[in-house]
């Protein structure tokens, strides 16, 4: 059976997000094409997972034998959420930008699941595997746009998603999150609706893309 492992990190609640409204619709596409499949669901605004420790750090460097207990169960836990990666087919992440980053939340997961020798390295454990992140922002940071140099987010994910984790890449991209709230704002609300419609599109495409090559 197939396993999705869905992350969502935003701290705003169902269709108040839009990096979550967008990975609910890629959700629904890929459980419609798996009925049988798994679902991985984690919610790091509302549980997450520890920042990463100094025990959680040096552990990925000592051999069993020689971890000290707090070391053991700190490693314990990344191997929990490394192993979910490990076992999905496909991986989805919601990743709204937050002061031109992610959230902390889903840098920590980052942090505990990136295990040089096993994640990350000549041969990642999770290579190849399709993810796809909803990266949405209130404003628009794409080029040519004022603010494209403040453009952290896609950027970082990529070095590390792609670059380190060896994992498939694709980026769904909702903007101008901010236009209905703010009245500077209001005339891009038009090029807001598109682009959230266009994520919609893009998100239950995908997710119909991925279910057909797993399929065959």
């Amino acid at each position: 059976m197939a396993t999705l492992l869905h992350i969502d990190s935003s701290v705003f609640p169902g269709e108040a997000s839009s990096s979550r409204s967008a990975t609910a619709a890629f959700r629904r596409a890929w459980e419609e094409q798996h009925p049988e499949g798994t679902v991985i669901y984690r919610d790091l605004a509302a549980d997450p997972v520890p920042h990463i420790t100094a025990d959680a750090w040096s552990a990925g460097y000592a051999a069993p034998s020689e971890r000290t207990p707090e070391q053991s169960a700190a490693f314990a836990a990344r191997v929990k959420l490394i192993e979910e990666l490990e076992q999905a087919d496909t991986v989805l992440i919601g990743a709204p930008m937050y002061n031109y980053s992610v959230p902390s939340t889903l840098k920590a997961w980052l942090d505990s699941v990136l295990l040089p020798g096993r994640t990350a390295g000549e041969t990642p454990s999770a290579q190849g595997t399709p993810v796809v992140v909803v990266a949405s922002r209130g404003g628009s940071y794409a080029p040519g746009t004022p603010r494209e140099g403040y453009e952290f987010v896609q950027n970082y994910l990529e070095a590390v998603l792609k670059g380190t984790l060896g994992l498939d890449l694709d980026f769904i991209v909702p903007e101008l999150t901010m236009a209905p709230r703010n009245p500077a704002m209001s005339e891009l609300i038009p090029l807001y609706e598109a682009s959230r419609e266009r994520a919609f599109e893009d998100a239950t495409t995908k997710a119909k893309e991925l279910a057909e090559r797993l399929a065959a």
